[in-house]
Formats: C-alpha cells, structure tokens, sequence
C-alpha cells in the first residue's frame, strides 16, 4: 500500500516515515501544500496523511481541491487544533478522518489500515481468501493458520491483491503502490516477487492476466 504524507514538521513526519515504512507501507513525502497537492493529483495512492497548518497552501485548500477534481483518495487530517469547528471544516472539506497532535503513530497506522479497507469496499477487519487470512488491523497473514512470514515487498504486493481478491491489480498500479519512490524497479521484479509468494501462498493462487495484471485466487484450478 502507497501512502502520501504531507506535512512540514520534519522530526514528526521522519518518526511517521519511519513506523509506516517499518509496517511496509511505501510512502512519498511533500514539505509544502503545493507540492502535496500536485503529489496528490498526479500520483496514485492508498490513502494520504495531511496535516492542515502547512506552508504555500493550508491543508484544508489542498483537500478542498482534491475533492472539486473528484480524487476520491481516503484522507486522514493531521491538526494541532482541536477545535470542533476544525474538524467540521475538514470533514465538511471531505476528510475521511482526523487525528489531533500529539497522537501515537501506531494509532496512526491502524486508522489507515481501516480507512484503505473501507476504500476497497470491505468493510471486515479479517479478509480471507482460501487458506490465507488477512488481519487488516494488525497487519499480519496467516497460512493455514500458522503466520506467513513475508519481506516487506512481499507484504505490500500480498496485501494489495487480497484487499482485491478474485479482481485484477493493474500490473501498473501495483508497482505504483508497492515501491517507494527511491526504489530500482527492474522489469523481472515483481514476477520475481510473485513467484516466491506463490511458494508461499499454496493452495491459493497468484494468476497473471496477461496485457492486464495479477489476480489472487482462493485455490487451484481443478
């Protein structure tokens, strides 16, 4: 999963850069409103952590934008106010969420876990899918009942295809979500990553569309 951070306070957005890419999730960071809102209109994201007192362009702007030109990206504001009237103005603003400073960035993760599981219209916290199962909440895939244990790639392409289960994942779209930005993306790589999760994951199955992307199914074929 691809997540945008947009916020300018540089020890909190390094303590928040560092707990997401430690739970896998890749993550691109702007300093300012503009470059946030330019990030947001044309890159492809899971969900975006903004906070709303930035520099160039006030959170609430960038949001308000974003919504006019139909991104429909789930958003968790960020706010050292603690106002109602703030955070009726972002949810007005159309925030799907809101967390006023100070908070745990742990408490951070596990909204966004929530919010990228609603936005795939699966409102259930426990995904199955054949032998594996998905706790969104915690983050963590069981096989047959015992803990899969996966790298960090693996993980994020794991968790992109069962939010999406017996539909294709654009191969296009799964690298957007998958790599951070620094990343060397070379053209074997991800069917790379592919087949040492189908090691993995038997019974259920990693099916390549061809000319579309991967589809992950809940068994073999008969």
């Amino acid at each position: 999963m691809k997540i945008l951070l947009v916020e300018d306070d540089a020890p909190l957005a390094a303590e928040i850069a560092r707990v997401l890419r430690a739970e896998h999730f890749a993550l691109d960071h702007a300093v300012n409103g503009e470059d946030g809102q330019h990030l947001g209109e044309t890159e492809t994201y899971d969900a975006v952590v903004l906070d709303l007192g930035l520099p160039k362009r006030g959170g609430l702007a960038v949001l308000q934008s974003w919504r006019a030109g139909g991104h429909t990206v789930p958003v968790l504001i960020l706010t050292a106010r603690d106002g109602w009237s703030d955070k009726v103005a972002g949810f007005k603003a159309g925030a799907d969420d809101f967390l006023v400073k100070p908070f745990r960035v742990e408490e951070l993760v596990i909204r966004l876990r929530a919010l990228v599981r609603r936005a795939s219209a699966n409102g259930a916290s426990r995904l199955v899918c054949g032998p594996l199962t998905y706790d969104s909440g915690l983050g963590t895939f069981e096989c047959d009942g015992l803990p899969l244990k996966l790298t960090g790639l693996e993980w994020r392409v794991l968790s992109c295809l069962i939010l999406r289960k017996d539909g294709v994942v654009p191969r296009g779209q799964l690298i957007e979500r998958v790599y951070d930005g620094d990343a060397d993306v070379d053209s074997n790589s991800v069917e790379v990553i592919m087949t040492r999760l189908r090691r993995k994951i038997a019974p259920a199955r990693i099916e390549g569309v061809r000319g579309h992307g991967y589809r992950l199914m809940a068994g073999a074929e008969a």
